[in-house]
């Protein structure tokens, strides 16, 4: 097979001139038609030129029917068939699509013998993946509505089919060439929309759907204007050409909705969602809790536990029995035993019971774990635990394959990959010792406890039936990790360990190729911004470093200048105390040290006041006494 992308006209012409048979799809997207219009006019105008007999084929759509009138007005069920193709009306977005089939239609009337049409109006196309149903599938597997959304009443019928059942049809157009050049291509079904969507969210999700208005479907930007035309569409088709002149072999003859098991394996296949299962299983305080967490952060999977699923049933079950109809006694006395004997089981703590082990597979086989995966931490303990957990003998003989050593237990829930923690009973010990007393009350981690639980563990694992060779008889190889070290570098690295094993993520997000080139888009990001960050501190650092210097100058500037002016100041000072001092030293320090030896020599009482009294009686200035 040969494939083309982005050729001319001339070129794509000249490939289609090397085909005995030319087939165009337009159902998925509107500009195919402009195309499938100028090829067939192009081979229409070349028919002079062919080698041999050529066959064009048109895949178009029963919106081309979508406005037609009733057959019978008096039986709004009696359905349209291709006998009465000239009667149809189109919706009026798919105009384009019905004046394509008349022009397809008429240039084969020219010659059949050199150039035969086909025009095949297939319903919605489904299997392999989906097309117009995708958003129904990817939502209810991502669980991220809990109610899946039905755009109106859901009432209005769908003409369906599944892709390879189309292929089918095709093939036998190649090989027979009927008479007829225009055919309906649809299943038996007859299903409603809300029929559909309710399938695929039982099967993939929670069940539940919830009903919204017409306009919100414009809303959701994974539908186009042409899809949501076809999915609101209301036809009930029968293809009678099909039935009376070919011999089909039907892979889905009645539909979606009674081969949604089917539809749903081969959209997982398709989208390559395929679940990653994991056991994680180790010693007490190792740290499989922490392992399986980051296990189910990077590939995006359930954390499974045995206490945590027996709690939240029990929280359900309680919910249940209080809520209970009236007129469902039964179901509610099942519950309430289930709920007496899981609480009785908490409360004894008599190891894992039948029950337990129900609940705990009911929980592996939900739609999200078998979605996405699960990552089971801490179970199961023992062998015959194992056994038990996985044994399905419910299984019917087609479910079997016998030549494969997990014949008889469970695919659905049957860990891919089994992952076993260890270490040294000392490095455990002294890691309980140092963990906060939170996680010690959490954990349950007093010393008594902690030592019986880990002596129980080895005890388990030195016996020829343990867990490990359980799943060693399943034919899964374990991959034993020894901890040496709380570190991060070391952690990293068996975490890495890990995803290597395991491999590639298998859910929505980017395929490896985008993962890998956004992480070199990120890397050359990360290199810029460093790069701008360490000129941005360059910078910066130059910029302090040159306003250190210009600080320093500019203090030696303040500093000179401050120490001018208090010299200036001293001088100034200096100058006016010149007078003053004269003044002293001219009239008042002889009379004053005259009466200081005078108060020495007498030694009065008083000498403050001898002194003051002298210097009032000897003033030079006369002044009055």
């Amino acid at each position: 097979m040969e494939v083309y992308c982005q050729l001319s006209r001339e070129e794509l012409l000249s490939k289609l001139m090397d085909c005995d048979v030319v087939l165009y799809n337009i159902t998925q997207h509107a500009d195919q038609v402009e195309e499938a219009l100028w090829a067939v006019s192009a081979l229409h105008n070349e028919m002079g030129h062919f080698p041999g007999s050529k066959l064009f084929i048109l895949i178009s759509t029963v919106m081309t029917w979508a406005c037609s009138k009733p057959v019978d007005p008096d039986d709004l069920e009696l359905p349209f068939t291709d006998e009465i193709f000239w009667s149809r009306r189109a919706h009026p977005n798919f105009e384009q699509h019905i004046d394509l089939e008349k022009r397809v239609v008429k240039m084969g009337k020219t010659n059949r013998k050199l150039f035969s049409t086909y025009v095949v109006a297939s319903g919605l196309q489904y299997g392999m993946g989906e097309q117009v149903f995708h958003y129904y599938f990817k939502n209810s597997w991502l669980g991220q509505e809990h109610e899946i959304s039905v755009f109106g009443d859901g009432k209005n019928i769908i003409p369906t089919i599944h892709v390879n059942d189309l292929a089918s049809v095709v093939q036998n157009i190649i090989e027979h060439q009927p008479k007829p050049y225009y055919l309906i291509a649809v299943d038996c079904s007859n299903n409603t929309m809300e029929q559909i969507v309710k399938a695929v969210a039982s099967e993939l999700g929670s069940g539940k759907i919830q009903k919204k208005p017409i306009d919100e479907a414009f809303l959701v930007q994974d539908f186009s204007v042409m899809e949501i035309d076809s999915m609101l569409v209301n036809l009930r088709m029968e293809a009678i050409h099909i039935k009376k002149l070919f011999s089909i072999r039907w892979l889905c003859e009645f539909g979606l909705v009674e081969n949604i098991e089917l539809v749903v394996e081969e959209y997982r296949q398709a989208r390559g969602l395929l679940p990653i299962r994991l056991c994680v299983l180790g010693p007490p305080a190792v740290g499989k809790s922490t392992v399986s967490k980051k296990i189910c952060e990077h590939y995006k999977l359930h954390h499974i536990t045995l206490k945590e699923t027996i709690s939240e049933t029990i929280s359900r079950l309680e919910d249940a029995v209080k809520n209970a109809d009236p007129d469902a006694m039964d179901s509610a006395a099942d519950a309430q035993e289930l709920l007496s004997s899981l609480k009785d089981g908490v409360e004894q703590n008599e190891g894992v019971l039948d029950d337990q082990l129900k609940v705990l597979k009911d929980k592996l086989m939900s739609n999200p774990c078998r979605n996405q995966g699960f990552v089971l931490d801490d179970f199961p303990k023992t062998y015959e635990q194992a056994k038990e957990l996985f044994d399905s003998e419910t299984l019917t003989l087609e479910q079997h394959d016998e030549t494969s050593p997990i014949s008889s237990y469970s695919r659905k829930i049957m860990p891919e990959f089994l992952l076993c923690l260890d270490a040294s009973d000392s490095f455990l010990t002294d890691r309980v010792i140092n963990l906060p007393e939170g996680l010690v009350q959490e954990h349950n981690y007093r010393p008594e406890h902690f030592l019986r639980c880990l002596a129980r563990y080895r005890e388990n694992n030195i016996e020829d039936e343990t867990v490990s060779n359980f799943f060693v008889e399943m034919d899964i190889t374990p991959l034993y990790l020894e901890i040496t070290s709380s570190d991060t570098p070391d952690c990293l690295l068996l975490m890495q360990k890990i995803f290597d094993t395991v491999g590639q993520p298998r859910n929505y997000g980017p395929s490896s190729q985008e993962v890998v080139e956004k992480e070199e888009e990120e890397r050359k990001k990360a290199e810029q911004r460093m790069s701008r960050e360490a000129q941005d501190r360059a910078e910066e650092e130059q910029r302090e470093a040159e306003d250190a210097k210009l600080r320093a100058v500019r203090w030696e500037e303040w500093i000179k200048s401050l120490e001018e002016a208090r010299q200036q100041e001293e001088e100034q000072l200096e100058a006016l105390s010149v007078p003053m001092r004269n003044y002293l030293m001219e009239h008042v320090m002889p009379t004053l040290t005259e009466g200081l030896t005078e108060c020495c020599r007498v030694k009065p009482p008083d000498p403050v006041g001898f002194l003051a009294e002298y210097l009032l009686k000897n003033n030079p200035f006369g002044y009055p006494q």
